[in-house]
């Protein structure tokens, strides 16, 4: 719907009916002209475009509303009533309130028909965040057993929870039974088991052998998409007493390059986490940020708030971003064209996390080498072969609907990134590489690290219990080479740190005690020559792709702390262990890790704030 008004000078201008009757409530006409040009430009509603790009605060637009209607407004405290649904209610922009009155809050695109039709008698006119935060807050019980469940209840097959199936119990048995009975089994069956096991374990390092021998190609010379033709992108970060880096993390969204009006930008916070609510609303947020309050509930998961968002995502992509992230402002655009290029199949892009505290601790020295060598060589390689990937929790970018079909994520799985990499993968989709970086911050100290990494272990643990319920399924959707992937980047991980410190130890006793005497027997020279390939293999794998990550993000000064991976990777190993053991007494506890404690910047951009 147009309308045609007349400027001051008398000159006709034509103006979507949307933002025209702001004219009757006293707007100028100049902002109204600049909304409308915005949306022609960005190819956007222009209620849109208008509240997006910070020209009109959502409050008073919708107040103006209600006055063109005849029609009361309320900003805040609705009391709605109680069969209030989640999220259908928010979506439609109507809910029945206690007293029957109907409160009404159209999302941009259907602003132009309530004008023209008129709002129903009774009807109370408030804002789209004061409804979300209101049906959120009827509707909690019901939006929390959502968030936590619906994997389960609708694909119990991808889903953690209950935990080992009978089968996986018998198998373990079985497995245990076998491992006790080979102790006093004849010799050559021992050393049989040995050489397999050895092989088993090399095959899994031939993947980061493997890795550094692939240049990954740098960003694709794909065509800009014009503003109009971006989809809008939906950008989800999930906080816990995050207030310490609340104004870096709003800042480094505001400089992402893409249209505002197309921008949903969505902080998700717990019911009981006052001071970052607090930190929030003390900062100017344009309607293009939104607080979403995840209801109380269990799990007290990441993955669980951001599965609360995920019903009110607008967006057709849709990317996670940590409470510390500094993210390119170039990602969205990126990630928009190889969408656009690519095959529907590709469902996710993992961006580059790169450590920037580097010089904090020798902790976040290697922590930095570990990262280089995953992200700049390892999953390169795994995404251009389409294989499994696990992904990386943060800076991941999603097609909405693919992530939707796939019932979200676990929030039952405290590495929810990993387990969706796999579930992803088994449902015959791909995930790509966005070769551009997400700045992050690593813990500095042992204790915050080491909490950190005993629920990645954990986490590991739990995605190879969902996904190994069905191993000839797998093999199948997987083929030999994509199952030996998943086995390798998740159980094998945990593996070689289970049993790392038992192989130094064994290497260790093997120099102590001399040369290797000679053996005429074929098993025995097999079990010690697959033995020795491990170890060299190991400590090469160890090593290298790091030295090629430090190689290729141009960092030559901290390639000497390779020599500290032994050490750190020590640290690895008790936190696997200690892993089995929270994993036993409390499997679904989140251990946050502290953000904003960064006390040196290779970029400036976690230096923190006087």
């Amino acid at each position: 719907m147009f309308v045609e008004v007349r400027s001051p000078h008398g000159a006709a201008v034509t103006l979507p009916g949307e933002l025209a009757f702001l004219l009757g409530q006293g707007v100028d006409l100049g902002l109204v002209r600049h909304a409308a040009a915005l949306a022609r430009r960005e190819g956007t509603e222009p209620v849109a475009a208008l509240l997006r790009a910070g020209l009109m605060s959502e409050a008073d637009y919708y107040a103006a509303l209600a006055r063109a209607l005849g029609r009361p407004f309320r900003g805040d405290g609705l009391a709605l009533h109680p069969g209030a649904r989640f999220p259908d209610d928010i979506r439609l922009g109507a809910a029945i309130g206690a007293r029957g009155e109907v409160f009404l809050a159209p999302p941009p695109a259907a602003v132009g028909a309530l004008l023209v039709a008129g709002a129903p008698p009774g009807a109370v006119l408030t804002t789209p965040a004061a409804l979300a935060a209101a049906v959120l807050g009827t509707a909690g019980p019901r939006a929390a057993a959502r968030a936590a469940e619906a994997l389960e209840v609708r694909a119990p097959d991808w889903a953690y929870r209950p935990g080992l199936h009978p089968g996986q119990i018998l198998a373990l048995m079985l497995g245990l039974s076998a491992a006790l009975l080979l102790l006093d089994a004849a010799s050559w069956l021992q050393l049989i088991a040995l050489a397999l096991l050895n092989a088993a374990v090399l095959a899994v390092i031939v993947f980061r052998l493997a890795a550094p021998l692939l240049r990954p190609d740098p960003l694709p010379a794909l065509a800009p998409v014009p503003d109009a033709e971006l989809p809008v992108y939906t950008v989800l970060v999930a906080l816990y007493r995050e207030t310490g880096v609340v104004p870096r993390l709003v800042s480094a969204l505001a400089r992402l390059d893409y249209p505002a009006s197309k921008l949903d930008l969505k902080f998700v916070i717990e019911a009981d986490d006052a001071a970052t609510a607090a930190a929030l609303r003390a900062l100017p947020l344009p309607a293009r940020f939104e607080i979403v309050t995840a209801p109380a509930g269990l799990p007290r998961t990441k993955p669980r708030a951001l599965n609360v968002a995920l019903p009110l995502a607008r967006g057709a992509h849709l990317v996670v971003y940590d409470a510390e992230d500094v993210p390119d402002p170039g990602q969205l655009r990126a990630a928009a064209a190889l969408f656009r290029a690519g095959p529907g199949r590709l469902a996710c892009l993992q961006g580059r996390l790169v450590i920037d505290n580097t010089e904090d601790s020798w902790i976040t020295r290697c922590f930095t080498l570990e990262y280089a060598a995953l992200f700049d060589v390892v999953l390169p390689l795994l995404t251009a072969a389409h294989l499994p990937v696990p992904l990386g929790g943060t800076t991941t970018h999603f097609r909405t609907q693919i992530l939707r079909e796939l019932y979200g994520w676990d929030a039952w799985n405290v590495t929810e990134d990993a387990d969706l990499g796999l579930r992803l993968a088994l449902a015959g989709y791909r995930v790509g590489d966005l070769p551009l970086a997400t700045l992050e911050e690593a813990p500095a100290a042992f204790r915050p690290w080491l909490r950190q990494r005993v629920r990645w272990m954990k986490g590991f643990v739990q995605t190879t219990i969902t996904h190994s319920r069905h191993p000839v399924r797998a093999l199948r959707r997987l083929g030999p080479l994509g199952l030996l992937c998943a086995v390798a980047m998740v159980p094998g991980t945990v593996v070689c740190a289970l049993a790392y410190p038992f192989g130094i130890a064994l290497a260790a006793w093997h120099v102590a005690a001399g040369p290797l005497p000679a053996v005429p027997d074929v098993l025995a020279n097999l079990v010690t020559g697959t033995g020795a390939a491990v170890f060299l293999a190991g400590l090469v794998a160890m090593g290298w792709p790091p030295l090629v990550g430090c190689r290729r993000r141009g960092w030559p000064g901290l390639a000497p702390w390779v020599l500290m991976l032994p050490v750190y990777y020590g640290l690895v190993s008790l936190a696997a262990w200690l892993g089995l053991v929270e994993l036993l007494l409390a499997p679904y506890r989140w251990n946050k890790t502290e953000h904003g404690l960064a006390a040196t910047s290779r970029t400036g951009a976690m230096k923190r704030r006087a």
